[in-house]
């Protein structure tokens, strides 16, 4: 019965660790079109129809004041990034973001949230009861072809759209310290007759991951009444996806960036598709109506960047829950605060990782010893229990009998070695999560070139160990450990966790480095501690 108990759990751990890597291996996508390193100025194309929202003030314009002019390329730069605006329709060409590069190559490109593709899908545009307004209306703007912004400065764009019997007068206002920016639309009916208006706000998107980013998707996000939906299903994103039901927001994100709409409405409905590689996003306000004359006003926030909670957290609309490490979210950021704690004073994300995994160790070490201690006091009895499966290996209840006679009689808890190490995983899938979706460890940097060479090794701790030279040392320490740890009396049992190693080995080659770091140096730790042990004994 007790070498049942043991293979079932073993099986178990197995299992977990299957299931674990399943759920948290994303599918490969299809690589995105590669950005566009020149911005220049385009015509916003007639290609997108509406199918996708929507409320703030100032003076009306009248039918004599508004003069349409032509389209043009203008810019919005600050010390965050350059955005690139086509004044027919307000919409985005392009969203450099400037603290971030495609690559680490020193020559790489600046991550650009709009590439050409997804502009052709217009970003940022207005929809009004159907007709996308940047092709099917005339629009007017007489501002500044660049606006420079910096410290704590404000701007406000204002675009000016006939359309449909309806002025709708678009006011931008763009931050130079956030990503945010905050749209106030004001419809103003200059017809005879009551209008009935349906707006929608756009953004779009080919995707914010590469091909070969296993454990960072590109997935379909919003925030409602339910709680948060993610969906990364390419196939369920063609057929379209809905959420209403209170939203706060919905948008696209990865680990590391983020694109939504936050509207001021609960209201509002949220809808997105993939289409041709590039995913639609819209957020719809209905029921609007404006009287002859009068205007109505709809409020709507755009959100594009970084997902880092100092900018998050300001934020409208609950847009810090982006920032979600799943089910050990709890445990996570409390982690990823005394990650960011270390690297204040070390200056490395490496070195960072290393000191928490010692914090977490010493905080661990009496559950661990005491996890040794029962598996030494496990090997002792080994032969007495051989001696009992021998003996009454016909007869199942008297075996179990004897067997927990030996358990009281050498005060020996079976399952003393296990309990500890399971209060423990919480803790480990918890860093496991705080150090795969933390924007801090993308591209930082541990030991830029393998020693004594000029190869780049570990330039970026969320990529994987480009020469493999640390999962194959941590699956080493795996080997190690086993060695130390007291052998099973169980044969069948003894081979399954020898062949641990070489399962964690073969999982690890292809994990970001910074998580392969830290399993390494928690391996080394137990065996310096289960050393020690042995010492004592």
């Amino acid at each position: 019965m007790d070498t049942k108990r043991v293979i079932l759990a073993t099986a178990l751990s197995f299992l977990v660790i299957v299931v674990w890597s399943y759920f948290f291996t994303p599918a490969q996508q299809p690589a995105p079109p590669k950005n566009a390193t020149q911005q220049t100025s385009q015509t916003v194309p007639d290609k997108v129809t509406s199918d996708f929202p929507d409320t703030k003030s100032a003076e009306k314009v009248s039918p004599a004041t508004f003069v349409p002019t032509d389209g043009k390329t203008i810019a919005v730069d600050t010390p965050l990034y350059n955005a690139r605006i086509n004044t027919q329709g307000g919409v985005l060409e392009h969203f450099t973001l400037k603290k971030y590069k495609q690559t680490i190559a020193k020559d790489s490109p600046l991550i650009d949230l709009v590439s050409t593709q997804a502009s052709s899908m217009a970003p940022m545009g207005v929809i009004y009861n159907g007709l996308p307004t940047w092709n099917k209306g005339q629009w007017s703007y007489d501002g500044q072809e660049t606006t420079s912004l910096s410290g704590n400065d404000a701007s406000v764009l204002r675009f000016v759209c006939r359309v449909a019997g309806m002025h709708l007068v678009r006011e931008l206002t763009f931050h130079a310290d956030s990503y945010l920016i905050e749209e106030n639309l004001r419809l103003q009916n200059m017809s005879d007759s009551q209008a009935q208006a349906r707006v929608t706000f756009t953004l779009a998107s080919t995707g914010m991951t590469q091909h070969e980013d296993r454990y960072n998707h590109t997935r379909i996000a919003w925030l409602n009444k339910d709680g948060l939906t993610e969906e990364k299903d390419e196939d369920d994103a063609k057929e379209g996806l809905m959420g209403d039901n209170e939203l706060q927001w919905g948008g696209l994100q990865s680990n590391y960036f983020l694109m939504a709409l936050a509207p001021e409405t609960t209201d509002a409905v949220f809808k997105a598709k993939l289409v041709d590689n590039v995913y639609r996003l819209g957020v719809e306000k209905t029921g609007l109506l404006v009287e002859p004359g009068m205007e109505s006003t709809v409020l709507n926030d755009y959100y594009i960047g970084p997902k880092e909670e100092k900018y998050l957290e300001g934020a409208p609309n609950k847009l810090s829950s982006a920032v979600d490490f799943g089910f050990f979210d709890f445990l996570a950021k409390p982690l990823l605060m005394g990650l960011n704690w270390f690297y204040s004073y070390v200056g490395n994300w490496g070195v960072a990782i290393i000191l928490l995994t010692v914090c977490i160790k010493i905080l661990f070490w009496p559950l661990s010893h005491k996890s040794y201690k029962s598996m030494n006091k496990m090997k002792k009895i080994q032969p007495m229990m051989t001696k009992v499966r021998e003996k009454y290996k016909d007869d199942r209840q008297k075996m179990n009998e004897e067997m927990m006679q030996l358990y009281k009689t050498y005060k020996v808890n079976p399952a003393g070695g296990c309990v500890p190490m399971l209060i423990q995983i919480p803790v480990f899938f918890g860093l496991y999560q705080a150090l795969l979706g933390s924007i801090q460890l993308r591209h930082a940097v541990f030991i830029k070139y393998l020693p004594f060479t000029d190869y780049i090794w570990l330039a970026d701790l969320s990529a994987k160990d480009p020469f493999y030279i640390t999962p194959l040392i941590m699956g080493a320490t795996m080997f190690l450990q086993q060695k130390l740890t007291p052998t099973p009396g169980d044969p069948t049992q003894a081979k399954i966790m020898l062949f641990m190693p070489v399962i964690f080995t073969f999982m690890f080659l292809n994990f970001p480095s910074g998580l392969v770091v830290y399993w390494l140096v928690n391996n080394v730790l137990s065996i310096g501690q289960q050393w020690l042990m042995l010492r004592k004994a």
